[in-house]
C-alpha cells in the first residue's frame, strides 16, 4: 500500500504511464453543462466501460479535463479510478471526491478514508478542505 503525504497535484499535465483505460468516471459523475448532463447520468456520447463515441468533437470541458489519478504521482495505486471508484480533481482550495454511487461506501473505508482525512488536515492551513460527492449527497471531510 502507497502512503499519501501530501494533497493531490491534481494540475493538468497528465503523467505518460497512467491512461484512463475503461475509466468512464467523468463522463457518469460530474455534471457538464456544455452537453446539458446531469451529474451522476452517463453522458449521451459515453459507452460505460469503453469510451466516448464523439471523442473528436468533444468539448473543452471534456478535452481539457484530467481526474487526479491522471495528473498526480503521489496518488497510490489504491486510487486508480478503476478500482476505487472515486474520481478526484482540484477546484481551487477545494479537494473534490466524486465517488460512483454504485459503490456508495468505498470512500469510507481504509485507506481512502484516511487519506482523506489527511489531506483535509493538511489543506485546513492554507484555507483549503476535501468535499466527497455521493450521488446527491456531499460530505465535508474533516481533519
Amino acid at each position: 500500500m502507497t502512503t499519501t503525504v501530501s494533497q493531490p497535484d491534481t494540475s493538468t499535465i497528465a503523467l505518460s504511464h497512467r491512461s484512463c483505460r475503461s475509466c468512464t468516471l467523468c463522463c457518469d459523475l460530474p455534471d457538464i453543462d456544455e452537453l446539458d448532463k446531469p451529474a451522476n447520468a452517463l453522458c449521451r456520447y459515453c459507452v460505460r466501460d469503453e469510451g466516448c463515441t464523439a471523442y473528436a468533437a468533444r468539448p473543452a470541458t471534456c478535452r481539457d479535463f484530467l481526474c487526479g489519478w491522471r495528473t498526480d504521482l503521489s496518488l497510490g495505486a489504491e486510487w486508480d479510478p478503476i478500482l476505487s471508484h472515486m474520481m478526484i480533481y482540484r477546484q481551487g482550495a477545494q479537494l473534490t471526491v466524486l465517488v460512483d454511487p454504485r459503490h456508495r461506501e468505498i470512500w469510507t473505508e481504509q485507506p481512502y478514508h484516511g487519506h482523506l482525512r489527511r489531506w483535509a488536515a493538511e489543506g485546513r492551513a492554507s484555507g483549503g478542505y476535501v468535499i466527497v460527492w455521493v450521488g446527491e449527497e456531499v460530505f465535508k471531510i474533516e481533519g
